[in-house]
């Protein structure tokens, strides 16, 4: 059994903030995969359903952000989870809005619902971490994650929660690269493959050529790259001399300059 765990506050007034985001997803992926409706329990409310085969419960504690890991150790005590059965999704300042990243184990960061997580489940579980983004200014970080999310946010806040339920079984099943690879590409944040250069014209191999042909940068640089003769171009060039005319007016200049001919 999986249990998948949404951070946040309960309460209309918190419903958009930033803090909320975990919140968010887990009711995404509820919807998404057709769970129960939401139910109270464990000191929060659940959802019931299945994904990649296997018997999923989400819950969003309703104990605020931080006393989270009261209602979360309930579920996992009840159903006898490990903390390896467990996803959080929490908000993550230090991200971009919009970045995704997995972890597991580790620290808290500073996250006052995940430090509770740490104390009441143990910290193997797996983290989905959202960015909001950090206001630049320590002081400002408690008015911008219980802030909401701005009209202009939700350009990529809701292509973000889709791509999320919609991938949902992947991080079921443990794919965490394969999962945040498919919500890259369905958000359009994947990291383009750079473009391989142009080759200049004229360089490399033409049709019916045989053998190498070194390429304008490799001129450029000196760099002496052999070709089909085993000399390179540059070299050629400078080697090679024009055969004198053995006969005609040219030829009898040339004797008599170099005194190769009678007066």
């Amino acid at each position: 059994m999986l249990l998948i765990a949404g951070l946040g506050n309960p309460g209309p007034q918190y419903a958009k903030n930033r803090h909320n985001v975990g919140f968010m997803a887990a009711e995404a992926i509820a919807r998404r995969h057709s769970f129960s409706g939401f139910s109270k329990k464990f000191r929060g409310e659940i959802a019931e359903g299945e994904l990649a085969g296997e018997k999923t419960l989400i819950i969003k504690p309703m104990t605020f952000m931080n006393l989270s890991g009261d209602s979360i150790g309930e579920a996992m005590r009840f159903y006898k989870l490990s903390p390896t059965d467990v996803i959080v999704m929490h908000d993550e300042l230090d991200l971009a809005p919009g970045k995704l990243r997995f972890k597991s184990g580790g620290g808290h960061g500073g996250h006052n619902g995940l430090k509770s997580v740490d104390a009441h489940c143990g910290k193997d579980y797996r983290r989905l971490r959202i960015g909001i983004g950090h206001p630049g200014d320590k002081a400002r970080v408690n008015s911008h994650v219980l802030g909401d999310f701005a009209k202009a946010d939700y350009s990529w806040l809701d292509p973000l929660l889709d791509a999320i339920a919609d991938h949902a079984e992947l991080m079921a099943k443990g794919d965490d690269a394969g999962f945040l690879n498919k919500i890259a590409l369905a958000t359009g944040t994947a990291t383009p493959k750079p473009a391989k250069p142009a080759r200049p014209a004229g360089s490399g191999k033409s049709a019916g050529s045989d053998g190498p042909v070194i390429a304008a940068d490799h001129v450029q640089t000196g760099e002496k790259r052999q070709t089909g003769t085993g000399k390179s171009h540059i070299r050629q060039a400078r080697q090679s001399k024009p055969a004198a005319p053995a006969s005609g007016p040219m030829a009898d200049m040339l004797k008599k300059l170099f005194g190769g001919g009678k007066e």
